[in-house]
């Protein structure tokens, strides 16, 4: 599904990431933990192509990353990247169904096949009475729900997700690491989980430690 090889990252005179090996399967779920600065964020980036190596390879369901710019590059990762990140980044002037349709209109698929799969996904994570609500008419689990299903709504290969419950309270918190395990079981989705939760860490099939640029540790957890 994903491979990374060697991946290196400098930003000025700071080595933030110094040579990253990587292998995520179809289906699995992975967490990456370790301090501020270890260099989760970065690699979760580079992953997702939202930024690019000094070094190294990328490759998403055997697609060379590196050989696709400007265009190729944003279609690739629309159609195939997922995103969610610790504050949802709805659009407060579209509703919840519009802000999840959103991704799929720009992709070119039709209209009509893309409202009713936002209408499924939305139904799914438990937001059928919140179609046309705006996000701030929605809870704070309401809105980071809305926006996992913005990142389904393309049937991506993969999800990155960065602290996705890092701005939810407790109990919103644990429905959504489990909302998480249901979408991989139901949708057969795959999931790269940057935390700072050690239960949702422990949850993930296999947990990789970050320290200092490198993965230092890889525990299978499953």
């Amino acid at each position: 599904m994903l491979e990374a090889k060697g991946i290196k990252k400098s930003y000025g005179k700071l080595q933030v990431l110094k040579g990253i090996d990587l292998h995520i399967k179809k289906g699995e779920v992975v967490s990456v933990v370790g301090a501020s600065g270890a260099g989760k964020s970065t690699l979760l980036h580079i992953l997702g192509t939202l930024d690019v190596p000094d070094r190294g390879e990328i490759i998403i369901k055997e697609k060379h990353l590196q050989a696709l710019k400007g265009n190729d590059l944003a279609r690739f990762r629309n159609m195939h990247i997922g995103f969610i990140f610790q504050f949802h980044n709805l659009l407060p002037e579209f509703t919840a169904l519009e802000n999840v349709c959103l991704p799929g209109y720009f992709g070119n698929t039709p209209t009509r096949e893309v409202e009713d799969r936002a209408k499924e996904l939305l139904t799914l994570l438990g937001l059928k009475d919140r179609f046309d609500h705006k996000p701030s008419q929605l809870s704070g689990g309401e809105q980071q729900r809305a926006a996992v299903a913005r990142a389904l709504i393309n049937k991506p290969a993969i999800v990155f997700a960065d602290e996705p419950s890092g701005n939810l309270d407790s109990q919103n918190a644990d429905e959504l690491h489990h909302l998480f395990f249901q979408l991989r079981k139901n949708l057969g989705q795959t999931f790269v989980i940057v935390t700072h939760n050690a239960e949702l860490a422990d949850m993930a099939d296999r947990k990789l430690e970050m320290k200092d640029g490198l993965i230092l540790k890889e525990d299978r957890l499953v």
